[in-house]
């Protein structure tokens, strides 16, 4: 066989897809869930596919529509911020400074203590907790300082 008839055989078995076509074992478990597997399963009963007759999906064609827009309804507690921020606008800015206060204490200190509710024993606060109060003071700030 000369060089360029075999390079020629390789090309073609190369771009051949059929070649390379696998088995694959569709069957759906006892909890309903549909598995593919180029192994047949124990035990189970199984539908033949070829890989070569599998319609691959379009993939990223279809542009994501806008939902309408709906009109944010506030929460209880943006309800009462809201009431506070137009009553009383002092007692706003001091929760406004409260807040600003705690969370620079929060994320300048990582290790805290405080005061236990039920037993009013002092305790060291978990990172957890940490975060959680930097996150409470953030809507705190978000809610009563007004730019």
């Amino acid at each position: 066989m000369t060089r360029k008839s075999f390079c020629a055989l390789l090309l073609v078995l190369f771009f051949c897809p059929t070649l390379f076509a696998t088995t694959i074992y569709k069957w759906v478990d006892e909890k309903g869930v549909t598995h593919y597997s180029q192994q047949m399963p124990p035990e189970k009963q199984a539908e033949k596919l070829y890989s070569e007759d599998i319609e691959q999906q379009r993939v990223g064609f279809v542009a994501p529509s806008a939902s309408a827009a709906k009109e944010p309804v506030p929460s209880e507690m943006e309800a009462a911020a809201n009431e506070i921020n137009q009553k009383d606008k002092e007692q706003a800015k001091m929760i406004c400074d409260s807040a600003t206060h705690q969370l620079n204490v929060l994320n300048t200190h990582t290790n805290l203590t405080r005061k236990n509710a039920q037993t009013g024993e002092m305790e060291k606060m978990t990172e957890e907790q940490r975060q959680e109060q930097i996150a409470a003071q953030q809507e705190r700030i978000r809610l009563f300082c007004t730019q």
